[in-house]
């Protein structure tokens, strides 16, 4: 049985993609260990068919978290063995690496976005400089590496000169379950950040007949509450915080419409393919979604939404569109189902798979 140790700088329980590739190896003869974070608000560990181990630290945030996160992950995997060692992006990427060289075995690259252009990172650019460096060192040492879309595959290849694979972040496709939508309401799940589009919603949402819920944490969740209360809906946006996937799921199920915009703050957000495009689509409810590139070739394929720029007057009319034409919504909604079908972790799952096993028998030319 190969054991593969994996490490990310999120908390265990709210990592789909994590959660998703590790039950589907442990589900294909490999013993996986899964190593994260505690955070300040961690609740207990939920179970799954794999090892989990979260990192305490004294710092969450900025760049002593990250260096101090970093040191715990190399000092923790010093005396692990395994067959693998791998990383979910650069910032737990550096001592994954040096343990992997270390032990003689291959270093796994999972890119979940394009660091160096997230916004926090462009926006200093001595930080931004610091990034590119630790990508130009791990990725050309690393065995195996697969990232979220085709767009930025294509980008770390034509950086680095090696082939870059893609597993997208899908939904599992599970029985469809039709639920009442008794109360009508938008849903925003994800990281609240900048340049989710959640100020312009909030603008426009007095002027929509729906309420708004928002499953997530980040750094504007505070200046939204405020602008909230300035707005005067109290009683129309429900802030509801960091919800575990299978509530999460339950919630998504009942909402009338996904929201999922971006501003083109970087080349990490402009090429995206988020989970909630998938989560949405999977529960049956049409979205309203940003027109960048890899969404707009998905809904050529099925028209599980309305693409828009991120505009308030296009915003206002999609909305108002979706919650008036029953006819376009029921139409939307049957693409879902359709698209479900095709779109699933059971598809991607396959691919994966056949990564890990080129991966062994790559290994096994190498050391024969």
């Amino acid at each position: 049985m190969k054991k593969i140790v994996f490490a990310v700088t999120t908390d265990l329980n709210y990592d789909q993609r994590m959660q998703r590739i590790c039950k589907s190896l442990a589900g294909n003869g490999y013993e996986i260990l899964l190593v994260g974070r505690r955070w300040p608000v961690s609740k207990p560990l939920q179970p799954q068919p794999y090892a989990q181990h979260r990192l305490q630290c004294f710092f969450s945030k900025g760049k002593f978290f990250y260096l101090e996160y970093n040191l715990r992950l190399f000092f923790f995997l010093l005396f692990k063995n395994a067959d693998a060692f791998g990383a979910a992006d650069l910032d737990a990427a550096l001592p994954v690496c040096f343990k992997a060289r270390m032990s003689g075995k291959p270093f796994i690259f999972d890119a979940h976005e394009y660091f160096p252009e997230v916004p926090e990172v462009i926006s200093r650019p001595a930080i931004q400089k610091m990034w590119r460096a630790v990508e130009k060192f791990i990725v050309p040492r690393s065995a195996l590496r697969y990232t979220v879309t085709s767009s930025l595959a294509g980008i770390f290849t034509r950086n680095y000169r090696v082939p870059f694979s893609v597993i997208r972040n899908i939904s599992v496709l599970k029985p469809f379950v039709k639920t009442e939508k008794e109360q009508r309401y938008i849903l925003y799940q994800g990281a609240v950040n900048e340049g989710r589009g959640l100020e312009m919603l909030l603008e426009v949402m007095p002027e929509i007949n729906a309420d708004l819920w928002i499953c997530g944490k980040g750094e504007m969740l505070e200046t939204l509450q405020r602008r909230a209360r300035e707005l005067k809906l109290e009683n129309k946006v429900k802030f509801l915080g960091y919800v575990l996937p299978a509530d999460l799921e339950k919630i998504t199920r009942r909402a009338y419409l996904g929201f999922n915009l971006l501003e083109n703050l970087g080349l990490s957000y402009y090429y995206s393919l988020s989970n909630k495009f998938f989560d949405y689509l999977h529960a049956g409810i049409p979205q309203v979604v940003i027109d960048f590139p890899e969404y707009e070739t998905l809904l050529q394929e099925f028209e599980v939404g309305v693409a828009i720029p991120l505009e308030k007057a296009a915003l206002k009319t999609a909305l108002q569109e979706l919650l008036t034409d029953e006819k376009r919504y029921d139409f939307l909604v049957k693409n879902c189902l359709l698209a479900r079908e095709t779109w699933n972790w059971q598809q991607e799952e396959k691919k994966l798979l056949a990564l890990y096993e080129t991966l062994w028998q790559t290994q096994q030319k190498l050391n024969s």
